[in-house]
């Protein structure tokens, strides 16, 4: 029997060592572009041809955490926060005896906060100075319409997944670059008459990292 734990002692710490040479943490930071692909919400009338609300592209500003915990494998967490916002339609309203008013058509601030968690395929192994990989995963996105704060619960929060991919070149043992593209796919916000489909948003962006 102790001659059985002794091997199954040494098997686990060959198993660990191993792990442990293979994991690397990474921390980044990323800037670029959100657009978006079906971006029409729906219309503030129950006629289906009148002028849709719109989500517009915007500013895109993520930070990232990753553990690559495999030599081919890796998890990544992080939070995004996109300068975005909400083509208003022209409102026409029966207002009865004063007859007829319209709202002009406007634009407002909408940004969307967005938390989420991808799995990484890399084509090279850890340690290689330039790494091409694919992501998958999930996110919750929060929709924050003017005169509303998310500290208070007041935004729109939809769910979805997420899938893309990049390429990561390490400069130094510290400093490296990425570049990504990532299709968001999720429910589309605020419940406007006439809404269908999913909101597919894009991201392209280009970062720092930092290895450890």
């Amino acid at each position: 029997m102790y001659t059985g734990g002794m091997r199954y002692a040494l098997l686990l710490g060959c198993l660990f060592s191993s792990l442990g040479v293979c994991q690397s943490f990474e921390a980044s930071i990323s800037g670029g572009e959100t657009r978006f692909g079906d971006a029409k919400l729906g219309t503030a009338t129950g006629v289906a041809t009148d002028p849709q609300y719109v989500m517009k592209d915007g500013f895109r500003l993520t930070f990232r955490m990753t553990l690559n915990s495999w030599r081919f494998f890796g998890h990544e967490f992080g939070y995004a926060y996109n300068h975005t916002s909400l083509d208003v339609p022209p409102i026409t309203t029966n207002t009865g005896l004063a007859g007829v008013t319209t709202t002009p058509a406007q634009n407002i601030s909408v940004p969307i906060h967005q938390g989420f968690y991808d799995f990484l395929a890399y084509a090279t192994p850890e340690g290689s100075r330039v790494r091409p990989f694919a992501a998958g995963g999930v996110q919750f996105s929060s929709f924050v319409p003017p005169g509303t704060s998310i500290y208070y619960g007041n935004q729109v929060t939809k769910y979805g997944i997420n899938y893309g991919g990049g390429i990561k070149f390490r400069l130094s043992s510290i400093w490296g670059i990425r570049f990504d593209v990532r299709f968001y796919n999720m429910g589309k916000p605020f419940n406007f008459m006439n809404q269908s489909g999913r909101l597919i948003q894009q991201e392209y962006s280009v970062g720092a990292t930092f290895n450890l």
